[in-house]
């Protein structure tokens, strides 16, 4: 009876801990995913209300560009040698809530909604009556952020230098999920050109994420990864101790006080 109940408990156990395994390994089942003819467009970054752009006109004649590459005084300021130094950057562009910038000579553009090549052929197309060669014309976002923030190693918001960054890449930014990460209910805020904001919920433990329309981040989202139960129970616990910790140490120092009024 003992040896039945004995048995029991191994294959309990061994069956809790191949559960617990499956939890924790990203993308399982990739057979499912590989058998699947299916090709994906490339990502690209469409501009949004409150995006930051720089854009760059270039001509073989500088000067005939030079309208159109505006630029501001920057200050650097050197505590140790107390210098100041002037440095020209290009002026940038903050798209407004109905999604236009103003540019130079053209005036104001609508440009939310659109991918930046998209954003660069409506500006060079714009430019053709006013230079005498096509112009190459460069749009970049500046200001491309997300953010990762919960059970992870080094929770933080990072720049996107090259505009496309997906959920495996921004959990590796921020260090990975610790352990006690839950992978089949992470979290992903994300707000829309209206003002919307939507969360969606993302199993990392399955291949077929990478086929989601989540996989790629936008910018300003943000990635929320949940601690498991227990990681919970043990904060609950380690709180609870610190206040019978700071309770007990009242009592003893209210007692010492006593015990010396009345000695």
């Amino acid at each position: 009876m003992k040896t039945n109940h004995l048995i029991l408990g191994v294959c309990s156990l061994l069956l809790y801990s191949c559960t617990s395994y499956q939890k924790i390994p990203y993308l399982q089942g990739i057979e499912a995913v590989n058998d699947i003819q299916k090709i994906l467009p490339m990502y690209d970054a469409h501009i949004r209300p409150k995006d930051l752009l720089t854009i760059t006109v270039n001509t073989t004649d500088p000067e005939a560009a030079a309208p159109f590459n505006l630029t501001v005084q920057s200050t650097i300021t050197s505590n140790q040698t107390y210098t100041v130094t002037q440095q020209a950057a290009l002026q940038q562009y903050l798209v407004d809530n109905q999604g236009t910038i103003d540019f130079p000579v053209l005036g104001e553009l609508q440009v939310s909604g659109l991918s930046i090549k998209a954003a660069e052929n409506l500006i060079r197309e714009k430019l053709q009556p006013y230079l005498k060669e096509t112009p190459i014309v460069t749009v970049r976002m500046m200001n491309y952020k997300i953010s990762v923030l919960g059970e992870v190693a080094k929770p933080g918001t990072f720049t996107i230098s090259n505009e496309k960054v997906n959920v495996l890449e921004a959990l590796a930014m921020a260090g990975d999920m610790t352990i006690w990460g839950i992978r089949d209910n992470v979290k992903l805020v994300r707000e829309d050109e209206n003002g919307k904001r939507e969360i969606i919920v993302l199993n990392l433990n399955q291949a077929d994420i990478v086929d989601s329309p989540y996989y790629y981040l936008q910018q300003n989202d943000i990635l929320y990864v949940s601690p498991n139960k227990t990681k919970a129970k043990n904060s609950d616990t380690g709180q609870s101790t610190s206040l019978w910790v700071s309770a007990t140490s009242i009592l003893v120092s209210i007692a010492s006080l006593l015990v010396t009024i009345f000695k």
